[in-house]
């Protein structure tokens, strides 16, 4: 029996990207071979509660990392697995090199850290870390170029019970709709997709989620008059699901990313995506899937492209789907499975007076 802690929310609401992707792994582990202690503050999603061998550590009003730490150390963790940047982490990593505890670092970073900087607790975490990964081809690329950290590759996967393509096709005639889906930051570049709806006023444009920029977005709506526009605020997995089925493109302008999950939801869908190539997610292959775009002008020109060509939308939301089937979470849940037994293997196999190097692993 492997136990793994994670500083992780197990909370049915929680749709913060890093917590998704954990709560999916979690409930896919086998519970006779892995034993799991995550972190609670509301109503655990309903895969972790009724799963065995799982521990949620509650959240309060005072005194958290201390006690979670605690209880982390009293239970005789193998694996820590995805590192934050919060207290917790920060004194987990100091008793970790300072009392040799032999728990394995599984440390997965997410955003491409080519052009943004590192703060000094996920650095360590990297060049401390057991096995390293980065969920895109990409994302470890740039681990390795940054720091010399050999990094393998774990996509974050697609939940196909929920993403799945619709079971009729639009008719013929309805109005095209185009989805934009991620948080109201200036990262994100919402501004880019309601000024595409200025130039499309007879396109539905349907904006997915909140954050401190959705003040200036729906301005620039009304700056705009912009008709064609909805806020859709908070929603859930299923019904982003929906959405996504209801519409005809899916418009990501962002250009900060690591490997957005909404991009492998929407393929799953069979949404066509326009994304931005800066961060070349593999969730999208270019000219087959949707289009993976240099410059604002090319976003308008390959939307305008799919807007207006059913047949090219036909086309790009079948391959869209199959190339979805390679990011399963079913598949990726194996992987991380394989993961986390590699990692304590090799860390009982090494001193513990010193850090070790992370190796090369699979694709998902």
């Amino acid at each position: 029996m492997i136990t793994v802690f994670t500083p992780s929310f197990a909370d049915e609401a929680n749709t913060n990207a890093q917590n998704l992707t954990v709560k999916e792994i979690v409930s896919r582990l086998p519970p006779d071979r892995f034993r799991v202690i995550l972190l609670g503050h509301a109503t655990p999603d309903p895969r972790i509660s009724a799963r065995e061998n799982t521990e949620i550590l509650p959240i309060t009003q005072h005194g958290n990392a201390l006690r979670w730490l605690t209880r982390v150390l009293l239970s005789k963790v193998d694996v820590y697995f995805f590192p934050r940047l919060g207290p917790l982490d920060a004194f987990f990593m100091f008793l970790r090199r300072s009392l040799k505890l032999p728990v394995a670092l599984v440390t997965y970073i997410v955003m491409a850290l080519n052009e943004i900087p590192v703060e000094p607790a996920m650095e360590n975490s990297i060049r401390d870390g057991d096995l390293v990964f980065g969920n895109s081809r990409f994302v470890s690329q740039t681990i390795h170029e940054r720091f010399g950290v050999s990094a393998g590759t774990i996509y974050d996967g697609v939940n196909r019970q929920f993403f799945h393509p619709p079971a009729n096709r639009r008719p013929v005639g309805s109005k095209l709709t185009v989805l934009y889906a991620g948080s109201l930051q200036a990262r994100k570049r919402v501004n880019i997709v309601i000024a595409e709806a200025a130039k499309r006023p007879d396109i539905e444009f349907r904006l997915a989620g909140k954050g401190e920029e959705e003040n200036k977005c729906r301005a620039l709506v009304n700056e705009l008059k912009c008709h064609n526009v909805t806020f859709l605020g908070h929603i859930s997995q299923e019904g982003l699901a929906d959405e996504m089925r209801r519409a005809d493109v899916f418009l990501f302008p962002s250009v900060l990313e690591g490997h957005p999950q909404v991009l492998g939801q929407a393929a799953a869908t069979g949404l066509p995506a326009v994304a931005m190539n800066f961060y070349r997610p593999d969730f999208i292959v270019n000219g087959e899937t949707g289009y993976l775009v240099e410059s604002e002008n090319e976003i308008s020109h390959r939307l305008g492209l799919l807007l207006s060509d059913i047949d090219l939308r036909s086309k790009m939301s079948a391959a869209a789907v199959k190339h979805a089937a390679h990011f399963d979470w079913g598949k990726v849940a194996k992987d991380w499975e394989m993961a986390f037994v590699e990692a304590v293997s090799k860390r009982r196999k090494k001193p513990h007076s010193q850090p070790t190097d992370t190796i090369e692993h699979r694709d998902g």
